[in-house]
């Protein structure tokens, strides 16, 4: 029987790609990995909900149309992601994959440049310039090797880069100036989707049908919910009105 130390170190070797829930029979159709394929279409659902209820108020600024997209992009993201990358990826094939990841892609950069938005007040011009040129830049060059290599650690990467170097930066910068809630709700569906990042990694399997992607996409659904509130409190300090950020 293996010791503690030696069944870590043997899941430490496993690859996470090659985990895989059974399939089950749907009406005479098999789907694969269900549950991973449901929380997926959680996460979409409440993208979509937040795309709906933020679509309805008639702000027009750059902070708030940037999230906009962010939330619309994610939800047909994660519902392909769910529905071709998972559940009938048996059918399909390993390029079909790509549709989800590139969407998945195109969204965070909207997310970093919903940041540098509203942090643009506090910061150089120059400097808010700088990172949205590098938000063009560094979403072209991954989304080059993701196309080449049909890799998902360079979805991971730009996810990375944009959560934690841009969005959580940003909105800490903010945050700690004003005690703005709308970015201290960001800063904490930011951390729980790098949680998120961290469990897509690791070879956890609490059951046959429940496993590693299937915690990420919890943190994920927490973050996105998150995500949705920052844009409620935007512009709030303790239940009020920031005077000096206005959506």
């Amino acid at each position: 029987m293996l010791s503690k130390n030696e069944l870590l170190q043997t899941m430490q070797k496993i690859d996470v790609t090659k985990i895989v829930q059974p399939g089950i029979d749907v009406f005479g159709v098999l789907l694969m990995e269900p549950v991973t394929t449901v929380t997926n279409l959680f996460i979409a659902a409440m993208s979509f909900y937040a795309f709906y209820m933020i679509n309805k108020n008639k702000y027009t600024n750059n902070t708030v149309m940037f999230l906009k997209i962010y939330f619309l992009l994610m939800g047909f993201a994660t519902a392909w992601g769910g529905i071709i990358g998972h559940g009938f990826l048996y059918a399909l094939g390993e390029p079909w994959k790509l549709g989800g990841w590139i969407t998945s892609m195109f969204a965070v950069a909207c997310i970093e440049r919903s940041a540098i938005s509203y942090a643009n007040r506090f910061i150089p011009v120059r400097l808010g310039k700088f990172f949205l040129l590098a938000n063009i830049i560094e979403l072209m060059a991954l989304l080059s090797l993701v196309v080449y290599t049909l890799h998902f650690r360079y979805v991971e990467y730009h996810s990375a880069y944009g959560l934690i170097i841009v969005v959580f930066s940003f909105h800490s910068f903010v945050f700690f100036k004003t005690r703005d809630l709308g970015s201290f709700n960001m800063i904490i569906a930011t951390i729980s989707l790098i949680a998120a990042v961290y469990a897509f990694n690791k070879p956890l399997i609490i059951d046959e049908f429940f496993n590693h992607r299937d915690l990420a996409h919890l943190f994920m659904l927490l973050g996105a919910y998150f995500q949705y509130r920052s844009f409620l409190y935007m512009g709030k300090t303790g239940g009020k009105r920031s005077a000096s950020i206005s959506i």
